[in-house]
């Protein structure tokens, strides 16, 4: 019997194989092909840690023309780096070959969800903000600020204004002064004292914060603006005042998921909005069965709880460039 040999990726690995236009590349596909029915994809099961304020998620999923299948464990606690130094996410990701079920690698998840969720946002705002968007209000300065930014300057090469607010003072200069360090050249970065002054008159906002109460205002959107919301990813979470979803074009990344945790979530709860206020869904959008923003002055909402088609696609991206350039760690399980 031929022997078994898995390929471990860290994620030290990982960073160096991953550009964004690539992410985006290989996201979108993903999408295309869950538009067009050809992949297999459970909604997310969860574990809840309660007394710990956590949760642990698993993704399975098979793309089937691709011939890409993985699974991956994913958990998200909010109080994790205040109170353990460990980031608020983490994942481990097992990239299957659907031929015979062996894995072909068991790899860090981490830097992969990041960049992921971040093309998410880039191809929603393709085809939901208006192509001469300049203007951005980040709300948050994590994990998702950083890769949200990297992927809208991949689509807009250069940004007029990056406006950034998050609760934390200290955070959201940390941020900046990162960010400018990057992209100095691309965009004006700077912080703004409240979440008001980061939303008002922006052509793109992106929420990521762990809130369970609305930070964005309905009166302070204007007509024309797309939102990316990326934060709600639970049961309770919320980062938008409902009113904005009702004078909005909603599009999720998949029903199932976002009515029971994304952005969606309370409202639907509330019966502040229902299923028919949903436009659609963005693999239908990337596929060309709907169509995205049709107006200039229409506000367009993107709620992304995460999909694990896009895990599978980039960490087939990640094992395909590791094992041309010999990186990782070959080791035999069975």
């Amino acid at each position: 019997m031929e022997k078994m040999k898995v390929l471990l990726l860290t994620e030290k690995d990982i960073k160096p194989l991953l550009s964004m236009s690539e992410v985006m590349e290989a996201v979108e596909k993903a999408f295309r092909e869950k538009g067009l029915g050809h992949v297999q994809m459970p909604s997310k099961s969860y574990l809840h840690f309660e007394k710990y304020n956590g949760d642990l998620r698993s993704m399975p999923s098979y793309l089937e023309r691709l011939d890409i299948s993985a699974v991956k464990v994913v958990n998200s606690h909010p109080d994790n780096p205040t109170r353990f130094g460990l980031p608020t996410v983490m994942a481990t990701i097992v990239l299957v070959d659907p031929r015979n079920g062996s894995p072909l690698a068991v790899m860090s998840g981490t830097w992969i969800t990041a960049m992921r969720t971040g093309a998410a946002g880039g191809i929603a705002a393709r085809y939901l903000a208006r192509k001469d968007s300049q203007l951005v209000g980040l709300i948050g300065a994590g994990t998702q600020a950083r890769t949200q930014l990297a992927a809208l300057l991949t689509l807009y090469k250069e940004l007029e204004e990056v406006r950034v607010w998050s609760p934390t003072q200290a955070t959201r200069e940390k941020y900046v002064s990162e960010m400018k360090a990057q992209y100095a050249e691309q965009a004006h970065i700077f912080t703004v004292n409240s979440a008001r002054d980061a939303v008002e008159g922006a052509d793109l906002v992106v929420t990521s914060t762990p809130s369970r109460k609305p930070i964005v205002s309905d009166k302070w959107v204007s007509p024309g603006t797309h939102i990316t919301c990326v934060g709600a990813d639970a049961a309770g979470k919320q980062e938008l005042d409902a009113a904005i979803l009702r004078r909005a074009k909603i599009v999720v990344d998949d029903w199932e998921q976002g009515s029971h945790s994304g952005e969606i979530n309370v409202p639907l709860t509330e019966g502040i909005i229902t299923k028919e206020d949903i436009w659609g869904n963005i693999c239908e959008i990337a596929a060309g069965l709907k169509l995205g923003r049709t107006d200039r002055n229409e506000i367009t909402v993107f709620t992304a709880t995460g999909l694990a088609v896009q895990d599978a696609v980039t960490a087939k991206l990640v094992y395909d460039k590791a094992v041309s350039k010999g990186e990782g760690q070959s080791v035999e399980l069975m």
